[in-house]
């Protein structure tokens, strides 16, 4: 799942971007509004993590913007405004959740899956096709009844998979998905990781396969 944080202050956005990778996220950082925009524009995203005091104007203006135009997008206020009619004027613009500064990481992290789980939100589901299962909570993967282990972002393609069984996701798709804007990405980096995940789900006795359509993309079905 892909995030956008949105945060001046860079020892805490790279400290964002750090913590929330490892917690299986791919994360844009945005300095500003302007850049905001320019990452909202190019790139779907499943939550924003919005500060309000910005170097070009408040954050508020933004998340407005953004409800204006029917973005169902989950945003989370992360600032230091801790006053209530901070917080009235933050989720009444449209906020779906509110965190003051100073916060620990884990409940940011904790809030940010909350807001995932809600109806037609990406958490929340346990999905399976044949003998595979995957909580989307939990993160956790069963193949044929045993636990497999896997990398962050194996974990996160296979979920793409999983979450359109029988159908062909394009590369592309992938890509926007799972890698932010400042990570080197190889000519073959989706090809490699799909032949990893690949043999570990064969390795795992799973009865199903990830196939390849050369030029289109991939697709994970049952063989039965």
């Amino acid at each position: 799942m892909r995030l956008l944080a949105i945060e001046d202050e860079q020892e805490l956005a790279e400290l964002l971007h750090r913590a929330l990778g490892r917690a299986g996220f791919a994360v844009d950082l945005a300095p500003d509004l302007a850049g905001a925009e320019d990452h909202l524009g190019v790139a779907p995203y499943d939550a924003v993590i919005l500060d309000l005091a910005l170097p070009d104007g408040d954050g508020l203006a933004l998340l407005r913007r953004l409800r204006a135009r029917d973005a169902a997008v989950p945003v989370l206020i992360l600032t230091a405004r801790d006053g209530p009619e901070d917080r009235v004027a933050g989720l009444d613009a449209g906020a779906d959740d509110y965190l003051v500064k100073p916060f620990h990481m884990p409940e940011l992290v904790s809030r940010l899956r909350a807001l995932l789980r809600r109806p037609n939100a990406a958490l929340g589901l346990r999905l399976e096709l044949g003998n595979l299962a995957f909580d989307t909570v939990t993160r956790d993967v069963l193949a044929a009844g045993s636990p497999l282990r896997l990398s962050p972002r194996e974990t996160a393609l296979l979920e793409m998979l999983l979450r359109r069984p029988g159908r062909v996701i394009p590369r592309e798709a992938i890509e926007q998905s799972l890698y932010s804007f400042d990570e080197p990405l190889g000519s073959n980096a989706i090809e490699v990781l799909v032949h990893r995940l690949r043999r570990k789900l064969l390795d795992s006795g799973v009865d199903v396969q990830v196939h390849t359509l050369r030029g289109v993309g991939y697709l994970l079905a049952d063989p039965a």
